[in-house]
This record gives C-alpha cells, sequence and structure tokens, in this order.
C-alpha cells in the first residue's frame, strides 16, 4: 500500500514559530539549509555534556526526561533550569521516554495518570523556554494490548492542544512495534490529533510493516511531509540498541529523504560515545559530500 502525497501540501508552521526564507548558499558556496545536528543528554554532568557537544560540532542537545526525572517539587525544577542554563548557546528540544505511561490506555485511572504527567511536563518545557516536545504512544509496550484506540486519539488530541495553549509544539515518534510502527496507522494518529512528527529511521528501518515490504519509509511521512520536524538518525534498532551505522550507504536513502522534507533537526540518538562518534563521522561525510556537490552545480 502506498499514500500518495498531495500535490501541493499547506505548509504546517508550528505554533508560535515564524517562516524563514533562506538563500540557497552562503557567499563562497557553502549550503546554508543544513540541519542542525543534536547529541542525547546522556553524560550526568551537563557542564561536560555541554564541552563534549561544542568539541564536536554538536549544535543542539535533545533532552530526554524519563518519569523518575521529572521534578517534584521547585527546589527540583529550579536545579533543572540551572543545567539547562548551562547549556547556553546550545538549541535544546525535549523527549519523553516515558515506559509505559499511555493517554489511551483502556484503564481510566491508568490514562488520567498518563495525562497529568504530559501536561506537567509539557509546563515543564514551557517554563524552560523549550518549543518541541516529542511522545510515543505505547512505550514499552510489545503490542497495542492494553490501549483503546479512540481513547489514544483523543487523548493524544487533547495533549497536542494542551501543548500548543504553552507554546510547545507536540511531536509524535514513530516505534519499532505498535500502532506507530505501520504506517497507514502513523499518519491517521498525526492528521487526526493535529501532532507534528519525529521520524526515527531506525525504527523505521527494522518495523514488520517496511520489513515485508508492504511499506516504504515515505510512507511514513506521506502525506504530511511538511510536519517531520524532528529525526532520530541511527542505523537500526536491535534489541532495544541502536546500531551505528558502517558507512555513508547505510544512511544515504534516509538521509536524503529527510533533505526533501526540509526537516532540520537531527538527533544522533547513540547514548555511548564510541558509537555516537562513528555515526556523527558518517553524518559529517554525508554532509560533505553535499557541500562538493553543490560547489560544482
Amino acid at each position: 500500500m502506498f499514500i500518495e502525497r498531495p500535490p501541493s501540501p499547506v505548509p504546517f508552521v508550528p505554533p508560535g514559530s515564524k517562516i524563514h526564507v533562506r538563500a540557497p548558499h552562503e557567499p563562497g558556496g557553502r549550503p546554508t539549509n543544513l540541519p542542525t545536528i543534536a547529541m542525547c543528554n546522556f553524560i550526568p554532568d551537563t557542564g561536560k555534556l555541554r564541552e563534549m557537544a561544542l568539541q564536536n560540532g554538536f549544535t543542539g542537545i535533545d533532552w530526554t526526561f524519563k518519569t523518575e526525572d521529572l521534578p517534584q517539587n521547585e527546589a527540583g525544577e529550579a536545579r533543572l533550569r540551572k543545567n539547562i542554563a548551562i547549556l547556553k548557546g546550545l538549541e535544546i528540544r525535549y523527549h519523553c521516554a516515558f515506559n509505559g505511561v499511555d493517554v489511551g490506555d483502556e484503564e481510566e485511572a491508568k490514562a488520567e495518570a498518563a495525562r497529568e504527567i504530559f501536561q506537567k511536563t509539557c509546563r515543564i518545557v514551557s517554563r524552560l523556554e523549550g518549543s518541541y516536545m516529542t511522545v510515543h504512544l505505547g512505550l514499552g509496550r510489545k503490542s497495542p494490548e492494553g490501549l483503546c484506540w479512540e481513547n489514544t486519539l483523543s487523548g493524544l488530541a487533547r495533549l497536542v492542544e494542551y501543548a500548543k495553549g504553552l507554546g510547545v509544539t507536540l511531536c509524535l515518534e514513530n516505534l519499532a512495534s505498535g500502532w506507530s510502527s505501520r504506517p497507514h496507522l502513523f499518519e491517521k494518529l498525526v492528521r487526526k490529533t493535529g501532532a507534528a512528527i519525529t521520524l526515527d529511521i531506525g525504527h523505521a528501518r527494522v518495523c514488520q510493516a517496511v520489513q515485508c515490504r508492504f511499506f516504504e519509509l515515505e510512507d511514513f511521512v506521506l502525506p504530511n511531509p511538511e510536519r517531520v520536524l524532528n529525526a532520530h538518525i541511527y542505523h537500526e534498532e536491535v534489541d532495544d540498541r541502536h546500531v551505528p551505522p558502517e558507512c555513508v550507504e547505510n544512511l544515504q536513502s534516509r538521509l536524503d529523504l529527510l533533505r526533501r522534507l526540509s526537516c532540520n533537526w537531527w538527533v544522533l540518538e547513540l547514548r555511548e560515545q564510541a558509537p555516537l562518534m562513528k555515526t556523527l563521522k558518517i553524518v559529517r561525510q554525508y554532509m560533505e559530500g553535499l557541500e562538493n556537490h553543490d560547489r560544482s552545480c
């Protein structure tokens, strides 16, 4: 099944954002539309995290929250603000890795608790002056069992509106299994809730829908290409571990897709230094190839 892209989609403009028209090249021929390359906050010492990011040319941090990380009081939030302030000069976007926390849970008490957790995180992100927050559906579950489709749609739509009211754009990430791993259902989730998209190219590669060749990776983002605001970059997920690429060819077609989508936030989603540096080297080789191609044109 192939989902056809509409001929002239209306651009999706996140709440509070401005439209910038960029010149295709800087003086001297360097492309100006290269993406922000971000790393995850896997180093507990925020000062060392910033140092590593700047030394290696990263310009963004994808700050992941787990439920146990969320501040429980004003003092905890003050400590978080202090850590975020240390990262001055780096763009920061936020990512919620909340295992088993779903607004579409069949048990109303669990669904309500999930809504409260996500809304609390929206408020924290807003107070941190963040503009983007990525969420999942069914994270930590092997199947959608225990989730209600209709409750998921209505709960996510309400959360999108709640975040919007705080100046935060809510983005839904595709997973390697579950509803968001099936392009036709992922498209429906995005369309019916108003969520933007975080495209995880490693999850997309290994999901059953793509592995059996019933769908292509592109089907995750069509017919909503303008909604793809973030990307998670690595080769593939194996046994819940993110595997780095071995060569440019491992990522070439997927990075080409992101370039066509004008997605300008690329998170190298590896949480160990050696795999991260390996992936960074290959992404740089890819981008150098783009620059050399542009100069020759």
